[in-house]
């Protein structure tokens, strides 16, 4: 009787073992390894997932999956967008470690090296380049070219790309917004007046465009005053804030129409901020 209550001792042990090793099995199943890598044989499920990581603030991460995304589908602008964020914010990290440590040297960058990051936004708008060639009418690739190229100070070919979304679909307030702000970058305020108001006339809990509103509005008396425009404190909100429109986890994109892998779009975040 003793040799048989032990055997059932152990084999209920031993079921139990089995039964945390499988529920362990599976939860990590559904998780993205730190530890060895996750390899993708689908740009688009690449793209989702280091989107997800990107938006949760696990960069690093992030930038391994995304680069996975744009070797599996060297067109995919929307990735490359997303990585050009990614590496964006490891190199202003690094900037601000270096800068916190006094006992850190700062290497000397490499002659004619660009940045990752400005690598990353060329080739996005290599990419989005490709699908407005071959559909003119996709407003969104518009857009995401302005940002892209705003992301690189190519202020009057991001004015150009914001107008074409604008033409193409007037009644987003995001597209508004942007024409605007990089309007007032340009020190171009009358002109920004119009864009923003229709921005707000869409809709009215627009906070961007109100803020970008009312610094178009000083820059415009200043020039009607002086009769030249001067830097002010107009500009330097419009360059700092151009990029917070229609994105507050600063990495959304417009959904591209034409692009038939495209990935799944995200919700539109409140209030309209862009990158």
């Amino acid at each position: 009787m003793k040799f048989v209550f032990c055997t059932l001792i152990c084999l209920s042990l031993a079921f139990a073992s089995s039964g945390c090793s499988r529920g362990s099995g599976g939860a990590n199943a559904n998780q993205i390894s730190s530890d060895q890598g996750q390899h993708y044989t689908d740009a688009n499920q690449a793209f989702t997932d280091g989107t997800a990581l990107l938006d949760e603030g696990d960069t690093d991460r992030a930038i391994d999956i995304l680069n996975q995304a744009v070797k599996l589908n060297p067109d995919l602008a929307d990735a490359y967008f997303r990585l050009g964020i990614a590496y964006g914010l490891v190199e202003a990290r690094d900037a601000t470690i270096v800068e916190e440590d006094v006992n850190a040297e700062t290497p000397a960058p490499e002659k004619g090296k660009k940045l990752n990051s400005v690598i990353a936004f060329e080739h996005a708008i290599d990419g989005y380049k490709k699908i407005v060639a071959v559909n003119k009418e996709d407003h969104a690739s518009w857009f995401n070219l302005g940002r892209s190229y705003n992301k690189l100070n190519k202020d009057n070919d991001a004015l150009e790309a914001f107008r074409e979304a604008v033409r193409l679909n007037p009644e987003d307030t995001e597209y508004q917004t942007a024409l605007g702000a990089i309007l007032i970058k340009l020190a171009r305020y009358r002109e920004a007046v119009a864009p923003l108001k229709k921005a707000l006339e869409i809709d009215p809990e627009n906070v961007e465009a109100q803020e970008f509103l009312e610094d178009a509005e000083a820059g415009r008396s200043r020039v009607n005053y002086t009769g030249t425009p001067k830097p002010s404190n107009s500009n330097v909100n419009a360059n700092a804030n151009l990029s917070n429109v229609n994105s507050s986890s600063n990495t959304e994109e417009k959904p591209n129409s034409n692009n038939s892998n495209k990935p799944p779009s995200t919700p539109r975040p409140t209030p309209k901020t862009i990158q």
